[in-house]
């Protein structure tokens, strides 16, 4: 008698869902087994990095040049210039710092990790490993992983940074803001869980887009244009986790932590 999930429509999803699931947790498991492969950590960190910091740079300039011009001119056709500052600091900070270090990430670290993944896979390295019995998941899954987790973390005050001194720059000097408002109203607004919040979601964010990777990576379609797809698909369904994520980020934290009165 053929099984009731067989021909439900969705059943192929859910579990790829769950082998993803599963994947996350061999790895968090996984991290506390020794021995810790730091060699590999160190590596990816400096790979991960090295295709991610310029794209990143120049990606946070005009994301905050966007928001500190579409804010600048909305409020003042309401009459609030001097709550730009605090509003557009705000929103690079809270969301567009870490969602724009979450999809360099994925397009540029996670989907060479995909690749690397793939292409041992397709080698049939990955089984050899298990023959040999050495866990593919700690001595190459993790160490990725942790990588990502990293350079998110780091890139994500840099964005801040950038992004900051770009919308400044541009509200200032383009339309004809004044600096003391405008540093005056992000000190009366902001507060420090506004930065924790964006650290968490970049850790968060980085974690997703290496499990993803990899899980695609140990996961391809026959031969090199099976790792191609993989490679696409990663990058499609992290971006797609990130968005759905940073919405119940955001939720739970603006129900948590209680805005900053003037």
């Amino acid at each position: 008698m053929t099984a009731p999930t067989a021909n439900f429509p969705g059943a192929g999803a859910l579990r790829e869902t769950g082998r993803l699931f599963a994947l996350g947790l061999d790895t968090t498991r996984m991290v506390f087994r020794r021995p810790f492969q730091l060699r590999e950590f160190i590596q990816q960190c400096w790979f991960i990095a090295s295709v991610t910091i310029l794209p990143t740079a120049l990606v946070s300039i005009p994301f905050g040049a966007v928001i500190a011009l579409q804010l600048g001119s909305l409020t003042r056709q309401i009459g609030a210039q001097s709550f730009t500052g605090a509003a557009s600091v705000l929103a690079i900070i809270q969301q567009a710092s870490p969602i724009v270090t979450a999809l360099l990430i994925a397009g540029a670290g996670g989907s060479a990790i995909c690749a690397d993944l793939g292409s041992r896979k397709i080698r049939d390295e990955i089984d050899a490993m298990e023959v040999l019995g050495v866990s593919p998941i700690q001595r190459l899954v993790v160490p990725r992983v942790l990588a990502s987790m990293l350079i998110s973390l780091l890139l994500n005050g840099m964005v801040s940074v950038v992004g900051v001194l770009g919308g400044y720059f541009f509200n200032v000097i383009l339309q004809g803001g004044t600096p003391g408002a405008y540093l005056a109203s992000f000190s009366a607004l902001a507060q420090l869980p506004d930065l924790w919040i964006s650290e968490i979601k970049a850790v968060i964010f980085g974690f997703l887009a290496g499990i993803v990777a990899a899980y695609r990576g140990l996961n391809p379609g026959s031969g090199p244009k099976g790792v191609g797809d993989a490679v696409n698909q990663s990058v499609v369904i992290t971006f797609l986790l990130l968005f759905f994520v940073n919405f119940v980020l955001t939720t739970i934290y603006l129900q948590l932590v209680p805005a900053k009165g003037m």
